[in-house]
């Protein structure tokens, strides 16, 4: 790239996160210190400011960065991740949103805990909700090292690296400092930006096809080395019976995972009432499917006018074809149009990447200080005192999806994201849906749910050509690949069911009834709820 790319993209970074450090600087002043001003911001934000907060949180680099790519490199099959993120939403609106609500304070195992034993409930939600948010922040990192690669005109490992490390020394000063209060402002300035940026780059795409969405695809196909095939099924996930079960595996861990991401589930609490919660879920549904009928649009249109192998060729994995499809689209590389629009493109990409970290960050640290700490030391932790180790525990966090970001950044973002949505609909789905519908669920149910889920994914992903086994794995030059699928969610998430059913017949003490109809008339109705 030229030096004009680097100044003014790195001007508009540098404008981005001025912004936003100011933002978090103001919210600091003023706050009050309490932990439901630090997890919730207070519960003061209307149902349209955390639809598009929802939205900000949801539409992360996986979307913007990785699904385009998918769709510039595979077609058809790359719609899979833009059609499973958006139906994932149904569930969340007709299952989870207000019943969280209603039930919980500030995170997934308020709602478990509220009728079972709370100390191991709580333990093993904790522990299953950092795991998912530092697998999503792995995915974040690894985008934002592609970003500036591509800016910096190369593979620079010493640039990806110091990157990673900035994106994660930002996210934490925005956690530790603003809280949700500051991150919710943020995430909504940058899911204006991020739909403005994509609504430009679709009319662009579209104007240069003349309207006609069928020559986009006829050329898609023809740049795309594949032909007829890139429009059908079958040329990522139809190679063989393998292939299919791992299209089978994504698509329950895309539509099912959504449900349980902390950082999702944590974005109801911000609002007064259950009610507010469902018109967010509303709000961020309606910004959220037209961002993604965009990135259809984004990622056939970098087949079809940047070509599948240049967009290989700069990143093997995908990640930077919208960046691309910008350049050209203005005018070129030389052009001052060209110059302009992938600058603010990949602003756009950086700021995106920055807003969900710090979602992600301050969910997982509320995990930390209000289920582990609190769990432990029950009878010692004050709110303020609980504040204060969300704030340590959001560095060290930081630190390990910085180490992990490092580790995994050859993986493209949106399939390190599928595999977060498979841990999570393994881990946190079962024990959320059967604490809140099932009647007889027991502490011990709960409990064997959460890590019956967890570990078997984790295994399954540790034995998968993910890690090893393949030119493309973490560690290619060894192979203790024993599990063929890439994604572990067709096994884990019915194991995570399972072990909870199994959990609740075996137990020896039996379900609280009173504790369950007090759950059920709180979750229905909002009495007596946070």
């Amino acid at each position: 790239m030229t030096g004009d790319h680097q100044t003014l993209a790195l001007l508009l970074f540098g404008v981005f996160v001025a912004v936003t450090l100011a933002i978090t600087t103001w919210v600091s002043r003023n706050r009050h210190g309490s932990a439901e001003e630090f997890y919730a911001g207070g519960r003061l934000f209307s149902p349209m400011e955390n639809g598009f907060a929802i939205a900000g949180d949801y539409m992360s680099a996986a979307s913007f960065l990785g699904i385009s790519g998918l769709i510039a490199l595979f077609g058809y099959d790359g719609l899979l991740y833009s059609v499973g993120f958006l139906v994932a939403w149904l569930v969340v609106l007709f299952l989870v949103a207000e019943l969280v609500r209603n039930c919980g304070r500030f995170t997934l195992a308020d709602v478990v805990a509220a009728r079972m034993r709370e100390r191991p409930v709580r333990i093993a939600a904790g522990t299953s909700s950092v795991t998912v948010s530092v697998l999503y922040l792995v995915a974040q990192m690894v985008g934002a090292g592609s970003l500036v690669a591509l800016l910096l005109g190369g593979t620079s490992g010493a640039a990806q690296a110091w990157t990673v490390i900035g994106v994660g020394a930002l996210m934490v000063i925005y956690v530790s400092m603003g809280g949700m209060r500051a991150t919710t402002w943020i995430q909504i300035v940058k899911a204006v930006l991020l739909m403005c940026g994509a609504i430009a780059l679709t009319v662009l795409v579209l104007v240069r096809f003349h309207g006609d969405f069928d020559q986009l695809l006829r050329t898609a196909a023809d740049r795309s080395g594949h032909g007829s095939q890139f429009l059908a099924p079958g040329l990522k996930y139809g190679g063989d019976w393998t292939s299919r079960l791992d299209f089978i595996s994504l698509g329950l861990a895309l539509v099912l995972g959504t449900a349980g991401l902390p950082h999702i589930l944590s974005r109801f609490y911000t609002v007064p009432t259950a009610r507010a919660a469902r018109r967010s879920v509303v709000w961020s549904i309606g910004l959220i499917g037209s961002f993604y009928l965009m990135t259809i649009v984004l990622g056939f249109g970098a087949a079809a006018i940047v070509g599948s192998d240049a967009v290989r060729g700069s990143n093997a994995a995908g990640n930077t074809a919208v960046p691309l499809l910008a350049l050209d689209l203005g005018g070129g590389a030389d052009s001052t149009g060209g110059t302009v629009l992938f600058a603010i493109v990949a602003a756009i990409a950086f700021a995106t990447i920055l807003a969900v970290v710090a979602g992600i960050t301050l969910a997982s640290s509320a995990s930390v200080a209000h289920d582990l700490y609190a769990s432990l030391r029950r009878k010692h932790a004050k709110p303020r005192s609980e504040v204060a180790v969300a704030r340590l525990a959001a560095a060290g966090i930081g630190v390990v999806a910085i180490a992990l970001g490092l580790l995994a950044r050859d993986l493209n973002v949106a399939f390190l994201v599928g595999l977060a949505f498979a841990v999570a609909a393994s881990a946190n789905l079962p024990v959320l849906l059967y604490s809140l519908f099932w009647r007889n669920f027991t502490t011990r149910g709960a409990v064997w749910s959460v890590y019956g889920g967890l570990l078997p994914s984790l295994v399954l992903v540790m034995l998968s050509p993910v890690v090893s086994g393949g030119p493309n794995s973490l560690f290619p030059e060894v192979d203790f690949q024993y599990f063929p699928l890439e994604n572990p969610g067709l096994v884990s998430i019915p194991l995570g069911f399972l072990a909870g059913w199994l959990g609740t017949v075996t137990s020896p003490e039996p379900a609280d009834e009173a504790k369950h109809a007090e759950t059920e008339v709180r979750s229905l109705t909002g009495a007596g709820a946070a």
